[in-house]
């Protein structure tokens, strides 16, 4: 293993293990776009995700008679009646010129793009290339999720993929986006709910983000809370597909509810040693969970069962919140989280109603294309469109700062122009939990 291969692999460890801690650092606002990673569920449900197939190319080293990698991915789940997210690309036939890294490095299948399902072989992969392997997912009840169709780099990565060409902006990005999407459309009649970026880079020039390209298409982030390991290239195949289950296992032998909405990364395509252990690994792996009676879907279903991070369905004020979501309003924070006890505030309140509504304007303020009244805040910032959006629809007076308490009388006033009716009494302060019991009668 490369020092380069260790270092990402290292990274990855520590991120995860002060993912909570960065967390508690980082201010969080509500969003229409939500990262999925996992769910509060009490039931032993899991899903399972796929990155960068279809693959047309054989498993290597191959036991499988020489079958598609994701048609042994897609017949091993359906063995077990599990379904799986397939995070596909479209293609990456026209990622040249380029040339191959060294075996084992995050390059490996290119140094400017990448090349999937391998440098050179890249009409073996892809949705444009392999109809029939989408069709096969679909008809096993397996979900189809947007990789984008070029898998490049929405924005710089400097510490592993400094030399990676990127998109240039939003614009490049969402066209990207929609390529996937159209293509889905009108070969398979699919529609796509939801995305993630290559690489998990997030960062967009121009001030933009992959949740601003996502809120174009009306997506949600797909992300993962364990990561499936078949990525990672070790010392041998035996290793590698060690890799992908026994974490698994000690993981269920030390709290068998541990998985119950968790979201799996897979790869659906070869390690950078051009290795597939997954084509034996997932069998393993679906074995340890089925022991446990886990139930393994795609990300919708588990989406479907409960949506948010941190409030299962059973506690009321995620049903409601569940509603105010299936009306359209923006209840939980970028993270999926709802957080019921902080308290709302004008911003806040703004985001719930037009949180989709202000995805244009919030392009054009940090474009420079409109301008904001208030000049003590900032553009770019996540409540300042659909503020900008209440006070003109005379759902809020105007004046005031985004984070500033609503009162009652706004909450009134507000629910009574965006919605036709109000409550008589509106509690004081204001919690979001308690908002969503209030407004979830009224939507």
């Amino acid at each position: 293993m490369s020092l380069m291969t260790k270092a990402i692999g290292t990274a990855k460890k520590v991120k995860h293990r002060f993912q909570d801690q960065i967390r508690a650092r980082t201010p969080v606002y509500l969003s229409p776009v939500r990262r999925i990673e996992r769910v509060a569920l009490g039931e032993r449900v899991c899903a399972m995700t796929f990155d960068d197939g279809p693959c047309r190319l054989p498993a290597n080293p191959d036991g499988f008679g020489g079958r598609p990698l994701t048609l042994v991915l897609a017949e091993t789940l359906e063995k077990y009646g599990a379904a799986g997210s397939f995070d596909v690309v479209g293609d990456t036939s026209g990622n040249y010129p380029d040339q191959p890294g060294k075996e084992g490095e995050a390059s490996w299948g290119g140094v400017a793009y990448d090349h999937y399902p391998d440098f050179g072989k890249d009409g073996d992969g892809g949705v444009l290339h392999c109809p029939e392997l989408v069709d096969r997912l679909l008809q096993g009840g397996h979900e189809i999720t947007s990789h984008t169709y070029s898998h490049v780099l929405f924005g710089r990565k400097n510490l592993v993929y400094g030399r990676r060409h990127t998109l240039a902006g939003l614009d490049e990005a969402v066209a990207d986006l929609e390529k996937l999407h159209a293509l889905m459309k009108e070969r398979h009649n699919y529609e796509i709910r939801l995305s993630r970026p290559p690489h998990y880079v997030d960062g967009i020039a121009g001030g933009f983000s992959s949740y601003d390209a996502y809120a174009k298409l009306g997506y949600q982030y797909m992300a993962a809370s364990f990561d499936g390991a078949g990525w990672l290239p070790l010392s041998s195949y035996e290793a590698e597909v060690e890799a992908t289950w026994k974490p698994i296992a000690q993981r269920l032998a030390e709290n068998p509810d541990c998985f119950c909405g968790q979201i799996i990364f897979q790869k659906d395509g070869y390690n950078m040693a051009r290795r597939s252990p997954i084509a034996h690994g997932l069998d393993r792996q679906l074995e340890l969970l089925a022991a446990q009676g886990y139930r393994v879907v795609t990300v919708s279903r588990l989406m479907e069962l409960s949506p948010f991070l941190d409030i299962p369905q059973s506690d009321p004020r995620g049903a409601a919140a569940r509603r105010l979501l299936e009306a359209g309003w923006c209840p939980a924070y970028r993270d999926n989280s709802l957080r019921p006890d902080n308290p709302l505030t004008r911003g806040e309140l703004a985001m719930m109603a037009f949180g989709w509504e202000a995805v244009d304007t919030r392009v054009a303020l940090v474009r420079g294309q409109e301008k904001l009244p208030w000049p003590d805040l900032k553009p770019g910032h996540p409540y300042a469109a659909p503020l900008l959006l209440a006070v003109r629809a005379g759902c809020l007076p105007d004046g005031g700062r985004a984070d500033a308490p609503v009162t009652g009388e706004e909450v009134k006033r507000f629910l009574s122009a965006r919605v036709g009716r109000a409550p008589e009494k509106v509690p004081q302060p204001l919690t979001h939990g308690e908002f969503f019991l209030l407004a979830a009668l009224l939507v």
